[in-house]
């Protein structure tokens, strides 16, 4: 009995731990995702051609998405290999692999669209190139702060951006010379 309450415990904290990061993944994407589609909103309004503020949900709707991607990635660790590195290593490789990630998704999706619509697959390159292009840009400040968590530990950054006063007490004050 007392086995079972402590799998359910920790299957709460699991669940939860996982909402928390699905939660605040599609939080990042989702600004980055709004901020673009009120740009070609903008850029489409200067040309006279009608936008819809539907680009808004379909910005949250990949955020999530993506989110979960990224995620699925991570548990099936992608780009692990580099974390022994120097941080920039890990920082600059990451966002590389997971940006393919998303763009074989993305391609996955489009050709599965056009198939149930029973239209021909086709996709331009350079469209895919750019889309890739724009999803790694924003995947490079995503991942220098979660190789910052990993790196400081869990829920260390947090700390250092939320909380105030010391984050860890360190035997080092007088600018790292031995006493």
């Amino acid at each position: 009995m007392n086995n079972e309450k402590l799998k359910e415990g920790v299957f709460k904290q699991k669940i939860i731990h996982e909402l928390s990061e699905v939660g605040w993944v599609s939080l990042y994407l989702a600004v980055f995702f709004c901020a673009l589609s009120t740009y070609s909103m903008l850029m489409l309004r200067e040309l006279n051609v009608t936008n819809s503020y539907f680009r808004y949900g379909f910005a949250l709707i990949n955020a999530l998405v993506i989110a979960k991607i990224i995620l699925i990635g991570e548990y099936a660790r992608l780009g692990r290999g580099q974390e022994n590195k120097p941080l920039i290593i890990s920082v600059l490789w990451k966002p590389f692999l997971f940006g393919l990630l998303v763009a074989a998704f993305h391609v996955f999706e489009e050709a599965f669209k056009r198939l149930a619509l029973r239209e021909p697959i086709r996709m331009r390159v350079d469209e895919v190139l750019v889309r890739n292009l724009v999803v790694f840009s924003f995947l490079i400040p995503f991942f220098a702060f979660w190789e910052l968590r990993r790196v400081l530990g869990e829920g260390k950054l947090f700390d250092l951006f939320f909380r105030r006063g010391p984050l860890v007490e360190s035997n080092v004050s007088d600018g790292g010379k031995a006493a």
